[in-house]
């Protein structure tokens, strides 16, 4: 495992993104139990969760009671994993995905989510978006006071643009750690923020990072077979690797900058096996340059 720097601490090139663990379609909990383990087994130190991690109508953080249940029971060492947990957002049932960003829900979210996990204090408090009824210097305020008060140690955003990440960093300075946004061979509208969290020394946390790689393009280039994969090149140089399309993804990803962690979902333990071994895959320029020009294809 190789690894990366968040927040002046060491954590693994490849984290884990534990939603799929708690949300529609989510496993048993003796397989989410054994894929959180085997991330930890394969050197994963960065788990990233959320209150909001949870079915429709539940109560919140079945996400992360599940993480914190996963960690007790590990048998190896837990010396340096960072739990990363958000707050903002929220499932009621019979509606979409909702956004608070009031200070006082904040802060009694993030207390809620400290009892959750059974810690001294949250290792990395994210804003889970931005609350457009809310000023962001507000939301971002709490998070302020939330360091000041001990009851986190660092504090991200998440689904923000190049602006607000200013304005966050503005306000919280070096404490201001990370950002995540969507990016992946198939979503990379978050470059202008990719390379902003570059220039700040933030990392930058990409979710859904595998998103495109597993699609047919029955929506590509005339050319090209109706079943043959969308991003053929990360399937091609796969083959050649005798790796999956997904780990070359990842290995992709991790070329964009030295700052880039990213954090792909797993609710199985191959899985996340998977994943990891993408920390120890290097692209060579030949293989670099065969991807960019794909992804310039691709559009």
């Amino acid at each position: 495992m190789r690894y990366r720097t968040l927040g002046g601490l060491r954590v693994s090139a490849i984290g884990l993104g534990a939603m799929p663990l708690s949300v529609e379609g989510r496993p048993d909990e003796a397989r989410a139990l054994a894929t959180v383990h085997a991330a930890l087994d394969a050197g994963v130190t960065l788990l990233d969760t959320a209150d909001s991690y949870h079915l429709p109508g539940e109560d919140p953080g079945h996400n992360e009671r599940l993480l914190a249940r996963a960690l007790a029971s590990y048998g190896g060492s837990r010396d340096g994993v960072l739990v990363a947990t958000k707050g903002g957002r929220g499932r009621p049932a019979g509606s979409d995905w909702t956004v608070n960003g009031d200070p006082r829900r904040l802060k009694a979210a993030a207390e809620a989510s400290l009892r959750r996990l059974g810690l001294e204090a949250i290792g990395l408090y994210q804003l889970h978006k931005p609350d457009p009824a809310v000023p962001f210097e507000e939301s971002v305020g709490a998070l302020r006071d939330l360091l000041d008060e001990g009851k986190i140690r660092l504090a991200g955003v998440s689904n923000t643009d190049a602006e607000q990440i200013r304005r966050a960093h503005a306000i919280l300075g070096d404490r201001l750690v990370s950002v995540q946004n969507r990016y992946s061979p198939a979503v990379r509208d978050s470059e202008p923020e990719l390379r902003l969290a570059a220039d700040l020394g933030l990392a930058f946390l990409p979710w859904s990072p595998l998103g495109g790689l597993s699609r047919s393009a029955l929506d590509g280039p005339s050319s090209r077979p109706a079943d043959a994969p969308r991003f053929g090149a990360f399937h091609e140089i796969a083959r050649e690797r005798g790796v999956s399309p997904q780990q070359i993804g990842l290995a992709w990803l991790l070329t964009r900058s030295s700052t880039v962690i990213p954090i792909p979902g797993a609710s199985r333990p191959q899985t996340i096996r998977d994943s990891a071994g993408a920390a120890d895959l290097v692209l060579d320029e030949e293989e670099r340059a065969r991807l960019a020009g794909a992804l310039e294809r691709e559009g």
